[in-house]
């Protein structure tokens, strides 16, 4: 049986407490944070950057899973890499040569992803999938937290995981949006090896039984 990750997503927590809400995740269940990296450009809200992400890897040993929902990642991935980023993700939908960003990436040492949006094929990106690490699914239309999860969007991880299973490919299936106790079993049976929370983690009264509660 595939031994699930949980990555809290840390768009929903409280900027004023990121200390103590890694620790709080250190303290649970979850292996990784995620740390959402939105330019106002390819999505229309705005987050965190290098120096936060810096500061954080200050204070934890989390793996640090980086999706970068930018317009130009070629650009940027590598101030990420430069300040602790053990993973980065990239969109499929950018106008890059995809191939060349993720031979870049991994030959820094670090991990790569690329993520498809909902209305995105997977057809577009299965080209890709021998020379990645991890495929991630977004199960809403990304740009805030807090969505509802997307029900057709279980189909797409279901493909994935006949896909990679059948071509003994060495990559994780994670899906991000609207994960909660009930959606997370379904994308668990679905294939996902890694599943993303945000508000529903952090607007829990414990966060820890929240985390814990996403693996029963």
């Amino acid at each position: 049986m595939r031994k699930v990750i949980i990555a809290p997503s840390i768009l929903s927590a409280n900027f004023a407490t990121l200390k103590y809400d890694l620790k709080m995740i250190e303290d649970s269940e979850a292996k990784w944070v995620h740390i959402d990296v939105m330019d106002g450009h390819f999505v229309t809200n705005i987050t965190v950057g290098p120096l936060v992400v810096k500061s954080l890897r200050n204070v934890t040993k989390l793996l640090f899973d980086v999706h970068l929902m930018i317009t130009n990642p070629e650009r940027y991935w590598r101030e990420f890499q430069k300040v602790g980023a053990d993973l980065i993700t990239f969109h499929a939908e950018v106008l890059t040569d995809k191939k060349k960003l993720i031979d870049d990436i991994k030959s820094s040492g670090i991990k790569v992803g690329i993520s498809i949006n909902p209305k995105t094929s997977i057809s577009d990106i299965e080209y890709l999938i021998p020379y990645i690490d991890l495929v991630l699914v977004m199960t809403v239309n990304p740009g805030f937290g807090g969505q509802s999860f997307i029900k057709d969007m279980v189909c797409k991880i279901k493909d994935l995981r006949k896909i990679i299973d059948k071509n003994s490919y060495n990559c994780f299936i994670e899906v991000d949006g609207g994960i909660n106790s009930r959606t997370a079993s379904v994308c668990i049976n679905a294939g996902a090896d890694v599943l993303v929370s945000g508000s529903y983690i952090f607007s829990a009264e414990n966060p820890r039984l929240a985390i814990k509660s996403l693996l029963m």
